[in-house]
């Protein structure tokens, strides 16, 4: 991430958490390799499952048991996944190098930034806090916040709300990573 930062050209900028600000996929493969490892199971190679935790609980119970949320267990091994991940959410995710710098420097130029998440506070705000981005974040927005997520404009106008910004003068990150 570059640090070069001008003022004038937004008042505030929202960050999508995973993948973004933070990789978090290993702890989420490790979440989805637990349920495979407590049912006896080979663990599946971070390399097919970094992929799929893009997509959640959806996308690695997809690859690491082969099923849908249609299938019959898939609710039951979803709740499991979830308690596994909310137990170790933060063992081998990290902050993206330059990420801090770009942070210090919008603090710098007293430009708010927020993090706005699909991920549901009841892992956001832990993790948040455990990355140590609890105390600059003017705001943390989770994909449970408002009533819809995103790509849906209300949560980034919540943000803005918080932070006291036009959304319209605002920038939001996303990074998208190539598979």
């Amino acid at each position: 991430m570059s640090a070069n930062i001008s003022r004038s050209n937004f008042e505030g900028v929202f960050f999508d958490l995973d993948g973004t600000l933070a990789d978090t996929a290993p702890d989420l493969a490790a979440a989805a390799n637990k349920l495979r490892l407590d049912r006896n199971l080979d663990p599946i190679p971070f390399e097919l499952l970094r992929p799929a935790a893009s997509a959640g609980a959806r996308g690695l119970l997809a690859v690491a048991f082969g099923i849908t949320p249609e299938d019959k267990n898939f609710i039951e091994l979803r709740d499991e996944f979830l308690n596994n991940y909310e137990n170790a959410l933060h063992v081998h995710s990290y902050l993206f190098d330059g990420v801090e710098e770009l942070l210090s420097k919008l603090e710098q130029q007293n430009v708010p930034w927020g993090i706005v998440t699909n991920k549901i506070e009841r892992f956001t705000n832990p993790f948040v806090k455990s990355i140590g981005l609890d105390k600059s974040a003017i705001a943390v927005v989770s994909g449970d916040t408002t009533p819809t997520p995103k790509p849906h404009p209300a949560p980034i106008l919540l943000a803005s709300s918080i932070a006291k910004v036009l959304p319209e003068n605002s920038l939001y990150v996303n990074i998208i990573h190539p598979l």
